[in-house]
Order: C-alpha cells, then structure tokens, then sequence
C-alpha cells in the first residue's frame, strides 16, 4: 500500500502549528495503524528530520494512550483503539488526515501528544474508596447481585483515553466521568463516600474546562470500549441526590 499522510505538527502549545504532508510506501494492509507510523519515523530519522511525536504504550488496547483523531474520527474507521486498528482499514492511495485530540481541556504538547492530566485530577478529586474494606479475602465475602456487578465491570472498562472528549462537538468528559462514578456507585464497597464522589468529581470536570453533555451520543459511538450513555443518567441522578441532600443547603 502507498498512502499520502496529512500530519498536524506543532513544535509546542504555544506554536501555531500545521499540516505537513508525507509519503509512505509498501505499507503492509496487516501493520496496525502505529506500525506504520513508526515506519514513518524511520524514513524521517534516516533523513535527520524529527519524526512524529505520539503517544503510545501497550498497544494491546488496553491503556488508552494512542490518542489519534484519524479522518475525522477518535482512533479512526473502526470502533477500537488505534493501536488495534490495521491498515487493512485503508485503500491503496488513499489521503489519511491525523491530528491531535481537539479540546481545550487537553492541551497540545507536540505534534499528536496532548496533555490528558485533567483525567487524572478528576479521578483525584473522587475516583477511589478510601473506606477501609479488610483483605481479599473479606472483601470477597461481601454479596453482590450479579446484573450490579456486570453493570461494574462494564463502567470500569474505561481506559480514559479521551475518545468521548474528542467526538463531542462540545468536549465534554461525561461519559468517562460517569463511567468512574458508576463503577464505584454500584459497589457496596463505594457507598460511604457517594454524595461526596460525584459533587467531587463533577465539580473538578467542570474546573478543568470540559463542555457539557451534547446528548447526541456520539461519545458512546466512538468508544472503544464501548461504554454506555446509561452511566451519564446514573451520574445525573447521583449527582442531583447529592446536591438536594447535602448539608449545605
């Protein structure tokens, strides 16, 4: 396969930055999407240009980090990380446009890298039990109806790569704060620190310059993980019994 790339490159945050557009040969249909980029890097350090900066780490789909916005689409064509994603998504010949997630919540450090620390601070904000719940074993021990532990597991699969953030028109963090405070609004184990949990984490989305729900679904769309919509009207309702309640009224 021979394709054309159109890379958005931007030295900083502070840069304007711009496409550049580049030629890559023999690309095999079987590479995944980061394969073929680090083939690019390669071409462009044999000729001592600085190669595409991005982010990556397990490639296994697991960690959330290839942030990629391909051809108008968070991790591009297909419903999965790009890391999963194969060149046999493409046509020989075709234009590919990457760029960087688009949110201000996420500014650009170089080229494709954005900063997504804003994630982090919201799950510090609420986004763990601090209740001291004993060893394995006892913890283990506590009955859990299992429709309420799949809906668990299904919030906790959120990798917190920002695909939601980058398919709303709005930027907004909805789905992968609500899919935080579900995985632990469920559990028994998360019930002492609820109403605090979701004012907390809510309160900090808001800090960092998230946009609100759009409630077109295209977060739920483009996940990977394929996280549900139901996890915003659980954290609305969590969130509107936490304020009605709270002491401070």
């Amino acid at each position: 396969m021979n394709l054309t790339l159109k890379i958005w490159r931007q030295k900083n945050n502070s840069d304007k930055g711009a496409f550049k557009e580049y030629k890559v040969e023999h690309i095999s249909k079987d590479m995944s999407f980061l394969e073929m980029l680090d083939v690019l890097n390669e071409q462009l350090a044999n000729k001592g240009e600085d190669p595409v900066h991005f982010d990556h780490d397990c490639r296994e789909g697991i960690c959330g980090m290839c942030s990629l916005y391909i051809n108008g689409k968070p991790h591009g064509p297909e419903q999965t990380t790009t890391c999963q994603l194969h060149m046999r998504s493409f046509q020989d010949g075709e234009v590919v446009t990457i760029e960087p997630w688009r949110a201000t919540a996420f500014p650009v450090l170089k080229d494709l890298v954005v900063n997504r620390s804003a994630f982090d601070r919201i799950i510090q904000a609420g986004g763990y039990v601090s209740v001291n719940t004993g060893g394995v074993p006892d913890a283990n021990e506590i009955p859990i109806p299992k429709k309420i532990a799949d809906e668990a597991f299904d919030s906790a699969t959120c990798i917190g790569c920002g695909a939601c953030v980058a398919a709303c028109k709005n930027a907004s963090a909805m789905l992968f704060v609500s899919a935080k405070v579900s995985q632990l609004a469920l559990l028994p184990q998360g019930q002492v620190e609820r109403k605090e949990r979701v004012e907390r984490m809510v309160s900090q989305m808001d800090a960092e310059g998230f946009g609100a729900c759009s409630n077109t679904g295209a977060c739920e769309a483009e996940c990977p993980k394929g996280i549900s919509v139901t996890n915003i009207a659980r954290m609305n309702r969590e969130y509107f019994s936490a304020v009605v309640t709270s002491d401070n009224i």
